[in-house]
């Protein structure tokens, strides 16, 4: 199953235009400031700096993490889309000033990176464990492909061939080369990427052999750190290297369930299902199967995000999915959209689908604020803002969004997603169109034996009403258009074509309609959107008595803007009707979700902290808003799983 290319598809979307908009006039050049340490108030980046001075057109130290250099290039990746969607003279000219620098900061044998250029020349891959060098190297090279892509330029894109000689040329089995692999996981996905532009399957075996080194006993890990002296490059932290936290524990067709270091994983899931794809290895399909069936129905959160400690940034295990500790990074959701993406280019199956829409909506675009100037790392589903400032426990959880990080992986990441959303919406066989995500646009395919045009529109999250408009370039093409059954519409979904009702074949969440189309046929697919209470399974301990609220994609929260202060204290009325209504003057325009509620009362208390039991409540109206725009008004409680109580 094919990934229909940027080039091919036009976005125009009701709610995610103003969103991709926003990325290209707004987060883009907000992020180069960023990036060069001009945002006042703002922790610095050094990234800019650091390529200046290893580029030999400054003096100084190194700044930042060792992994500095991974947010350049992610943003580079970004403005790449950007530019694929249209020409943008300024974002082009500080690209091209990025890569002036990038390739100035390259060493004459190919090596990349400005920590160990500019500070640690001579320990060059002694710590993979720590150090991210292959990590930033996978973050350029997709860089590299995106800007070749987008601009048909070859600078980056050679400069990343080259690394990627060099990375060759330095790991593999053969005599005189290393035997290893990098701590977090990324050159893998990307060297896959890079496969595809050039055709050069000496980067596909190189991606296997990173996969298939993996877990392998002795374990790479444990012996480097024996190597080094059992010295980290982390202050305070010297012990043994945890493989399981590395996914390095076992070989990767081995591996069961989702562990360690939430991006990490994701990442190499991915990187799995593209090399599965690529070589048509069964067994690495098998695993992935494996493990996203573990990630998505035990250690997911309702709104898409995964990782639910600040330990580690990790999963723990099976249902513990806290609310108010959640770790949830922006980047693991992004990590498991490229997992579903990957594994929908192998299998058109919905739960995939369902997932990526999922994160989507939910955690990646609400970690972002409205004004594409503030972010979050952490998307917890319960924030009490004096625990956040005051509990050490807490402490990674911000009630409102940040102008940057320290880390700032996450606000670059969200960018190139957005800029890349058009990648995700289609894939294509020979004889079939699939549509993964209801978001307008326009796409071409080569199906049916000719080209195809879909033009497709759609009004969600606010309704379900889905058009096509299907344009063969021949007078007919004959070829099945497989529209998802979301998870959400209860199966509640209605086809007509040319204004007729017409039956479809239900398969694996997709209703497949297989016809001779002609020019100007359309297609309705409508969508019921009802207002879903949810209940977790009782495995779920934290949401034990508790419901939460999605209407289409969005899941909603409760927050002290709505419904006063000690939202704990508010419980949902069971059997309560929730009536949707439309704000276009609320958080840029969202629908919110009204019903009856319940409150602890809180008079009547002295001082005690206890007393003999008697519940006192009192109705009150809640109000529920996206879960995606929450944050926005300022600091606030918030919640997205409340108690229900009987009437």
């Amino acid at each position: 199953m094919e990934q229909v290319q940027s080039s091919k598809v036009t976005i125009q979307d009701v709610y995610w235009s103003k969103y991709r908009k926003l990325v290209r006039e707004t987060v883009l050049p907000y992020q180069w400031e960023a990036l060069n340490d001009r945002v006042p108030g703002a922790e610095p980046s050094y990234a800019i700096r650091n390529f200046r001075i290893a580029a030999g057109l400054a003096e100084g130290t190194f700044g930042g993490f060792v992994f500095q250099d991974s947010d350049l290039y992610k943003w580079l990746e970004g403005v790449a889309y950007a530019l694929a969607e249209a020409p943008d003279a300024a974002l082009e000219r500080w690209a091209e000033e990025a890569i002036d620098l990038i390739a100035g900061a390259q060493r004459p044998d190919g090596y990349i990176n400005t920590y160990f250029t500019v500070k640690e020349p001579e320990n060059r891959y002694a710590n993979l464990t720590d150090c991210h060098e292959l990590y930033c190297a996978g973050h350029l090279i997709e860089a590299g492909v995106a800007y070749y892509e987008a601009t048909g330029k070859r600078r980056l894109l050679d400069v990343c061939c080259r690394l990627a000689d060099h990375i060759d040329r330095t790991f593999g089995l053969e005599a005189g080369k290393r035997r290893g692999y990098d701590g977090h996981q990324e050159i893998e996905l990307a060297l896959a990427k890079l496969y595809r532009v050039t055709g050069n399957e000496t980067y596909l075996r190189l991606s296997r052999y990173f996969l298939d080194e993996r877990g392998r006993s002795p374990n790479f890990l444990v012996e480097e750190w024996e190597r080094r002296g059992r010295v980290s490059y982390w202050k305070g932290n010297h012990s043994q290297p945890n493989p399981e936290y590395h996914q390095a524990h076992l070989p990767v067709r081995e591996q069961r369930v989702a562990t360690g270091h939430a991006v990490r994983a994701v990442y190499m899931y991915a990187a799995m299902a593209d090399v599965a794809r690529e070589t048509g290895d069964a067994s690495l399909l098998s695993a992935c199967r494996t493990l996203w069936d573990n990630m998505t129905r035990k250690q997911m959160y309702v709104t898409g995000a995964i990782g639910s400690t600040h330990h580690g940034e990790a999963f723990t295990f099976d249902y513990d999915l806290p609310n108010d500790t959640a770790y949830a990074e922006t980047c693991a959701s992004i990590g498991l959209i490229f997992f579903a993406s990957s594994m929908l280019r192998l299998e058109a199956r919905a739960a995939y689908a369902d997932a990526m829409e999922r994160a989507l909506y939910n955690t990646v675009i609400g970690s972002m604020a409205l004004d594409g100037k503030h972010y979050f790392y952490v998307n917890p589903l319960e924030v009490w803002p004096e625990a956040c400032e005051r509990n050490p426990g807490k402490r990674h959880v911000k009630p409102v969004r940040q102008p940057w990080f320290g880390c700032s992986c996450c606000p670059p990441n969200v960018a190139r997603l957005l800029g890349s959303l058009d990648r995700y919406i289609y894939s294509s066989t020979e004889d079939t169109v699939h549509v993964h995500l209801f978001i307008g646009s326009e796409a071409s395919f080569e199906v049916g034996g000719g080209r195809v045009t879909l033009k497709q529109t759609a009004s969600l999250p606010r309704t379900g009403d889905v058009r096509f408009i299907v344009s063969p370039e021949a007078p007919e093409r004959r070829f099945a258009l497989a529209l998802r059954v979301p998870s959400w519409c209860g199966g509640d979904a209605a086809l007509r074509v040319n204004g007729v009702a017409a039956a479809y074949e239900a398969r694996d969440g997709y209703a497949y309609v297989e016809r001779v189309w002609q020019g100007g046929d359309t297609v309705e697919w409508t969508l019921a959107t009802p207002v879903l209470l949810l209940e977790a399974r009782p495995d779920v301990r934290a949401n034990a008595g508790k419901a939460a609220l999605q209407r289409g994609p969005l899941v909603y929260c409760f927050e002290e803007a709505d419904n006063g202060a000690l939202v704990s204290a508010l419980s949902i009325r069971e059997g309560a009707v929730w009536t949707p209504r439309y704000d276009p003057d609320l958080l840029g325009g969202v629908v919110v979700l009204e019903g009856d509620g319940f409150r602890d009362a809180a008079d009547g208390w002295d001082d005690e902290p206890y007393r003999p039991f008697r519940r006192e409540i009192r109705p009150v109206a809640l109000r529920a808003v996206p879960y995606a725009v929450w944050g926005n008004r300022g600091v606030g409680e918030m919640t997205v799983w409340l108690r229900v109580t009987a009437p």
